[in-house]
């Protein structure tokens, strides 16, 4: 068998080195490539790709075996030195943002990096058996194939409308099956679809080979899994070209995790599968493929692990190994951080095995075992600070007394706990106004280091704290101090809390403000910003087709309001006092009275004469009063000087 297969994407890569079996390759929830020596049962190698978070690992496929005479293995180990030609080297990771990287577990070191080819995650990477080449799948629906001479694709072809989830390359380097959700055959040296089969109902996550014998021979078979598929299907490569039903099943307890198996070469040799199941149960098969079988093949032993207390608890296997005997099995069990390695002899007489192991000692022991390559130096009290230049001659006290307090205080105490930044963050805006300039720039990236830290762990607590900053100036620095890679995580978290209570929504808008301000070149790049989006935009939209109909309302509202406010205003005013204020006489002569009489229209002079005489009955009232007080009652009776009175004093 000549590479390992890839795993899809939904679980976390664990592949066996090919023949051997010395090496266990996984890439745990960290993002880290550990390589881990069965033998030893030991970290053998440890790689932190450079964007392990943001380009987490996808898939893992063990390079075929190489000789020593090749570069990347002049460097032998010592416990190596009887297997000098296989020995496992270049290893496939494909990650999320679309490279795949090659690594060397002979120089301990990335071998090359190639990028540029895939728009969408790689789901599955896969060796050919003889050349130097890698075929990759991915989200964009296409598969490459790249030659590792020199690092570039040698071609690209579109294999599905839907994802490329799995991949395998037969025996002989001539067929490569592809999946998504229908499988297919291509012909490498043309490209060509060879045959097309049904597939299964969801993503396969899962292509091998189970027969090495050629197509044309009615002989040659291969198996798939799929997600949340409880059965293997086995299907058959026919001359007529009626093979798109599969042949046989395998059942499972559930998905399968990890598949090996030993592949048949003629009729008379069964296939042996060793299948590991998302329920962490491994299942043991052995069939001999000679056609369809309508019953689903049950397991011939299957394997569960758990601990030696009182009230046992499972242990979830992750990966099984078929040994060149048929009774052993190299297992792989425990966490993907720290994972047991094991060689059994099961009894595959029985039915179902369970085998008991203390995890906990053999956990702590590997923990001693491994080495850390990081050193912390430790500063005492003691030490001497020496200033660059003359050996042996101490620094003036006054320049770094407060240097090496300060040195003490974070070699004594750990790095700062988030909850203590929190803390830190607080005080700070807090004594913002007296504080010196410096303090803004240091805040905004303690809140760019936290809203980072925040959106990877999703944790609420860090990110209502950075979320309730309402100063413009912090709000923009720290969108701006953010990597690109958590800008898009950041409009997703926006738009989640943009669609609760309106008054977390106001704050919300300011952020997504300022995003879009600093950060429109890159979103503008992303290939599927609208699906994205989607939502932000259908939120954004609903909420302003009211705002029309609402302004509306609120003008009609506006207008009745103020007219009712008029009524009201109308309705309470008091009566008006109809005296004079002040009445003003003017004296004129009887020549004025004349010429005025004379020049003046018709209805003029009638009132003239009219305030004549009112004038002239004034005067005769006041003497009459004087005279006689009886005379004005009687004058009064008739009312005609009151109306005149009244009628004066209106008009003037």
């Amino acid at each position: 068998m000549a590479a390992d297969g890839g795993k899809c994407s939904l679980q976390l890569p664990c592949v066996f080195s090919p023949k051997s079996r010395q090496y266990l390759a996984l890439c745990a929830q960290d993002g880290r490539l550990r390589i881990w020596n069965t033998d030893s049962k030991t970290l053998q190698q440890e790689y932190v790709p450079s964007a392990h978070l943001s380009a987490t690992c996808t898939c893992i496929a063990w390079g075929p075996c190489r000789t020593v005479k090749e570069g990347p293995q002049r460097k032998k180990r010592k416990s190596e030195a009887g297997q000098v030609e296989e020995k496992a080297d270049l290893l496939a990771m494909g990650t999320a943002a679309g490279s795949v990287l090659i690594y060397s577990t002979a120089k301990g070191a990335l071998h090359c990096t190639l990028d540029g080819g895939h728009s969408g995650g790689v789901n599955c990477v896969q060796w050919h058996p003889e050349d130097s080449l890698l075929y990759s799948g991915s989200d964009d629906t296409n598969i490459i194939e790249w030659d590792l001479q020199t690092g570039k694709t040698r071609s690209k072809w579109k294999a599905d409308r839907a994802a490329v989830t799995s991949l395998c390359v037969s025996p002989d380097g001539k067929l490569l099956l592809s999946a998504g959700q229908t499988i297919k055959m291509w012909d490498l040296d043309t490209k060509e679809v060879y045959r097309k089969f049904t597939g299964h109902s969801t993503a396969v996550t899962t292509l091998r080979f189970a027969t090495t014998r050629p197509p044309d021979s009615n002989g040659l078979y291969f198996l798939s899994g799929a997600a949340h598929d409880r059965l293997l299907s086995v299907w058959q490569v026919r001359e007529d070209g009626k093979d798109k039903n599969s042949v046989v099943s395998f059942t499972l307890t559930d998905e399968p995790q990890h598949i090996d198996l030993v592949t048949s070469n003629n009729k008379e040799e069964a296939v042996r599968l060793a299948v590991v199941c998302k329920d962490g149960q491994l299942h043991l098969f052995e069939h001999f493929l000679n056609g369809p079988c309508k019953k689903p093949m049950s397991p011939s032993c299957t394997v569960q692990m758990s601990d030696t207390k009182d009230s046992p608890v499972p242990i979830p296997l992750l990966a099984a190994a078929l040994g060149a005997d048929t009774r052993t099995v190299v297992l792989a069990y425990g966490n993907h951080l720290q994972p047991v390695m094991e060689k059994v002899e099961i009894n595959t007489a029985e039915r179902h095995v369970c085998l008991t192991r203390d995890v906990q000692t053999s956990l702590s022991l590997s923990m001693e075992t491994t080495v850390s390559k990081v050193k912390t130096p430790v500063v005492n009290a003691k030490s001497r600070v020496l200033v660059p230049g003359l050996p042996g001659h101490q620094a003036p006290v006054k320049g770094t007394s407060q240097g090496s307090e300060k040195r003490k205080k974070d070699t004594d105490t750990k790095e700062m706990s988030i909850a203590e930044r929190l803390g830190e963050i607080d005080l700070s805006s807090v004594s913002e106004k007296g504080a010196p300039k410096g303090t803004a720039s240091l805040q905004t990236d303690n809140f760019a280091v936290l809203l980072v830290q925040g959106l990877e762990s999703s944790d609420a607590n860090i990110l209502n704290k950075v979320f309730q900053t309402r100063k413009e100036m912090v709000i923009k620095k720290t969108v701006a101090r953010l990597p690109l890679p958590a800008v898009l995580p950041l409009v997703e978290e926006l738009t989640k809390r943009l669609q609760g209570h309106p008054f977390t929504a106001v704050l919300m808008v300011r952020w997504l403000k300022a995003v879009i301000m600093h950060h429109t070149s890159y979103l503008a790049s992303l290939p599927d910003l609208v699906t994205q989006l989607g939502v932000l935009y259908h939120m954004i939209e609903s909420r302003v087709k009211l705002f029309h109909k609402l302004t509306k309302l609120h003008g009609k509202l506006y207008l009745l309001m103020t007219q009712v406010a008029t009524s009201d205003s109308s309705t309470t005013v008091t009566d008006v006092d109809h005296t004079a204020k002040l009445v003003y006489e003017e004296e004129s002569s009887d020549e004025d009275e004349a010429s005025g009489d004379e020049g003046l229209p018709n209805d003029d002079s009638d009132n003239w004469e009219e305030e004549e005489t009112m004038e002239e009955d004034k005067d005769e009232q006041a003497d009459e009063e004087e005279e006689d007080p009886d005379r004005r009652t009687d004058s009064k009776a008739n009312g005609e000087e009151d109306m005149e009175h009244g009628n004066e004093s209106e008009e003037e």
